[in-house]
């Protein structure tokens, strides 16, 4: 386990399953919400955004920055972009699921699922062709 800041592998889903954020605007909120990610301890690493939920992996120094404190302010994030858009009602269902990555090489079976999400879920043939990761 990765003492000083353990990696999880991180699941949330959408209110009711809706079909919110494979695109572009919550795309680039999330982009901009892991770069700015390390000042506060938290290092957003790959993820995948599903038209109903996001699976991503993250760092995160505990002490400077809880997972659950990591998971309220990114959900923030993504909701202001979706009120914008005009999205009512509550955006994300309550909770997630996580799971702290134990070896480099578990890390890397979560991302092949996660990176073959699209191709079985049918949005695209090959997973280079999806375009919200």
């Amino acid at each position: 386990v990765y003492s000083d800041a353990p990696v999880y592998f991180v699941t949330a889903c959408t209110w009711k399953r809706r079909a919110l954020l494979a695109a572009d605007d919550v795309k680039t909120a999330v982009d901009a919400f892991g770069e700015a990610g390390p000042t506060r301890g938290a290092w957003l690493g790959s993820y995948v955004l599903m038209p109903d939920h996001l699976h991503s992996f993250v760092a995160l120094d505990a002490a400077q920055c809880p997972l659950s404190q990591w998971m309220k302010a990114l959900k923030a994030c993504v909701a202001k972009v979706l009120h914008e858009r005009g999205v009512s009602g509550p955006v994300w269902q309550k909770g997630f699921f996580d799971h702290v990555l134990r070896s480099g090489e578990f890390a890397s079976d979560k991302w092949a699922y996660v990176r073959e999400n699209p191709v079985r879920g049918g949005l695209v043939q090959a997973a280079g062709g999806w375009l919200f990761w």
